[in-house]
C-alpha cells in the first residue's frame, strides 16, 4: 500500500513507507521527489473515490449523505470500511493491542474522531484514539499501568511501551457531555448501540471527527454526515456554529487547524462565527492557545495554518508580531504570494509530519530568527555562517570560512537579507560580529514574544486592529528558545569540514526538543530558504 505522496497538479507519485521516509528524511534542497530506493515512483495515482455507496445501498436508497435543508434529521450510515480503503493494517499494533484486549473481555470499542478522518483520507493520523463501552476503572483492570486524567472529561492513558493511547468511554461521555441537539431527532430504526453511538457523536466538535470505526467489524459509522463534509471538504460544526464557539473557544483554533492540515474550507456560518468571535481567544488559558498553535505548527500545516489565520483576523490576537509583518508587507487577506516567513514554516512542513513531530522549541525559533532580520536585515553570509555553526557546532570562524566559499545563489526576494558588501568587508572579525549581534538579535526577539507591552503596542501602527497582549509562552520554554538559538560557539570541537546536509533527522530527539537535533533542523530550514535549490 501506497504510504506517502508529492503533489504533481492532481495526481501525486507514490511511494513505498521505507522509500517516502529517506526522502522526507532528506533537507529539501536535496531532494528528488521521483526516485524511490526500490523503484517504487513511477505510478501516478489519481485520488481515490472517497465516497462510493455500497452496492446493496444504491438501489431505491438514498446514500449520498445530503443535508435535509427543512429537517434536521441526518441520514446516518452504516459503511463498510473498504469502499475507503479502510485496511486493518493502517491501524498500529499498539493500538490494535488495546482494542483487541477490551474486544476479549467483552467490551465494545471502536476508534473515534480525527484517526477515523484521516484513515478515510488515505492521511497519517496524529494519533488513535478509542472509545469503548467498558467503564474507566474497568479499563484500569484491564490495563493495570493506566492512568485515568483528567477531571471535567476523565479518560485514561494506556501506556504500550513508549506510546499512550487515549481511551474514553461511553458511560463518562455521556455523564459529562452536553445533551443532544433537540433539532436533532433519534435516527429511524436505531437499537440500543446505534443510539450510544450517535448520542455520542453529538458531542462532537466538528462533523468530520463525528465518525466511528469498527475494525472488527470493517464498518464506519457515520450519524451525523461526517462523511459528506470529507466528500466536499467541508469544516462543519455538529451543532450551530455560534453555539458551538461559545461552548469551547479553542474550537475556534481547531476549525482552522483541520482546514489547514486538510485544505477543507470551512461553511459559511463556521467562518462567520470564527470572525465574530475571534476576541473570545484571548479568555482561552495561555496554556491551551499554545498547545492548539503546536497542533498548527509542528504537525506539517504551518504555512497553511498561518494563511488562513491571517485570512481569519486571527494572527493580530495570537501572534500580533508576524501579524504586523504581514501588514508590512502588503499582504491582503487571501493574499497568495509568499514572504520570507512563510517561506520558512514551508520548508519546515517539509520535514515534519502528523507521526513525526517537532517541539514547540522549532517553530518559536523560527518565529524569534524571522523578528531578528525584520528588526535588522543581515548580509546571506552573516546568516549562513550563523546556521552552519548552529547545524555542527563548529567553531564560529570555520563556519565563516565555510559560508565564504558558498556559491549558491541566495533569495533576493526576501527585504530580511541586506547585499550590502561592507557587512562583512575586511577582517574575518568583522564578519564575526555580525554573526554574534545576529545570535543576541534571536535572543532580543524572543524575549519581545514573551513582553506583554510590546504585544500590545505591536500593531500601533494600524489602529483598525485588534489589540492583543496575549502571551502563550512560557518563562522556562523563553530560556530555552534562548539558550538553544541564541548562542554559537567561538570555539568548536565538533564536526571538521563541510557538514553534510542529507543527515537523517532523529525524530524522535526532534519531537521531545533535543537541544543539538532542533539546532540542526532549524538551520537546515534556514539556509534552504535563503538557499533555495531552485535558484
Amino acid at each position: 500500500m501506497a504510504y506517502g505522496t508529492f503533489a504533481i497538479s492532481s495526481k501525486a507519485l507514490v511511494f513505498c513507507r521505507p522509500c517516502y521516509g529517506s526522502v522526507r528524511d532528506l533537507p529539501f534542497s536535496l531532494r528528488t521527489p521521483t526516485i524511490g530506493r526500490c523503484g517504487c515512483v513511477g505510478a501516478i495515482a489519481a485520488p481515490r473515490n472517497l465516497v462510493k455507496p455500497r452496492k446493496e445501498e444504491s438501489r431505491g436508497k438514498d446514500v449520498s449523505g445530503a443535508r435535509k435543508s427543512k429537517d434536521k434529521t441526518m441520514p446516518w450510515k452504516k459503511l463498510d470500511a473498504n469502499e475507503f480503503g479502510i485496511q486493518r493494517s493502517m491501524i498500529p499494533e499498539s493500538t490494535r493491542m488495546v482494542l483487541n484486549k477490551l474486544r476479549k473481555k467483552g467490551f465494545q470499542v471502536y476508534l473515534v474522531g480525527g484517526c477515523v478522518r484521516d484513515l478515510i483520507l488515505d492521511r497519517i493520523p496524529k494519533d488513535f484514539d478509542v472509545i469503548t463501552s467498558a467503564e474507566l476503572k474497568e479499563v484500569r483492570q484491564v490495563f493495570p499501568r493506566c492512568q485515568i486524567v483528567g477531571r471535567r472529561f476523565p479518560i485514561c492513558h494506556v501506556y504500550v511501551d513508549d506510546i499512550i493511547i487515549e481511551v474514553s468511554s461511553f458511560s463518562t461521555s455521556a455523564r459529562t457531555g452536553k445533551a443532544p441537539n433537540k433539532n436533532f431527532r433519534k435516527p429511524v430504526g436505531c437499537n440500543e448501540r446505534d443510539y450510544i453511538r450517535w448520542k455520542n457523536c453529538l458531542q462532537r466538535d466538528f462533523t468530520v471527527n463525528g465518525l466511528m470505526f469498527d475494525p472488527l467489524e470493517n464498518v464506519v459509522y457515520d450519524y451525523i454526515g461526517g462523511v459528506e463534509d470529507i466528500k466536499n471538504s467541508k469544516v462543519r460544526t455538529v451543532s450551530a456554529a455560534k453555539l458551538s464557539f461559545v461552548e469551547d473557544k479553542a474550537r475556534i483554533l481547531r476549525a482552522i487547524r483541520i482546514a489547514a492540515r486538510l485544505g477543507f474550507s470551512l461553511t459559511k456560518d463556521v467562518a462567520v462565527s470564527v470572525k465574530e468571535l475571534s476576541s473570545s481567544l484571548l479568555r482561552l488559558d495561555p496554556s491551551r492557545v499554545q498547545m492548539e498553535i503546536n497542533y498548527m505548527l509542528a504537525y506539517g500545516s504551518a504555512e497553511a495554518s498561518l494563511r488562513l489565520l491571517w485570512r481569519f483576523g486571527l494572527l493580530e490576537i495570537l501572534l500580533p508580531i508576524q501579524a504586523s509583518y504581514f501588514v508590512s508587507q502588503g499582504f491582503r487577506r487571501r493574499d497568495g504570494r509568499s514572504n520570507m516567513l512563510l517561506s520558512m514554516f514551508r520548508n519546515l512542513d517539509r520535514l515534519v509530519a502528523p507521526d513525526r513531530p517537532c517541539a514547540e522549541l522549532l517553530w518559536i525559533g523560527i518565529l524569534a530568527f524571522h523578528k531578528a532580520l525584520v528588526d535588522q536585515p543581515r548580509n546571506p553570509t552573516v546568516v549562513a555562517s550563523y546556521c552552519l555553526a548552529i547545524y555542527s557546532d563548529i567553531s564560529l570562524s570555520e563556519a565563516m570560512e565555510i559560508a565564504k566559499t558558498n556559491t549558491k545563489q541566495h533569495n533576493s526576494n526576501f527585504q530580511e537579507l541586506s547585499v550590502h558588501e561592507k557587512d562583512i568587508a575586511g577582517s574575518g572579525r568583522k564578519l564575526s560580529q555580525q554573526v554574534m549581534s545576529l545570535a543576541e538579535s534571536v535572543k532580543s526577539a524572543a524575549r519581545k514574544m514573551h513582553d506583554r507591552d510590546y504585544l500590545a503596542n505591536a500593531m500601533s501602527k494600524y489602529p483598525q486592529a485588534p489589540s492583543s497582549d496575549m502571551v502563550f509562552m512560557s518563562r522556562p520554554l523563553l530560556e530555552r528558545v534562548q539558550r538553544m538559538f541564541g548562542s554559537v560557539r567561538r570555539k568548536g570541537d565538533g564536526e571538521r569540514g563541510v557538514p553534510s546536509l542529507d543527515r537523517r533527522i532523529n525524530y524522535k530527539s526532534l519531537a521531545l526538543g533535543d537541544f543539538h537535533e532542533t539546532r540542526r533542523v532549524f538551520a537546515r530550514i534556514v539556509f534552504d530558504t535563503v538557499y533555495p535549490p531552485k535558484i
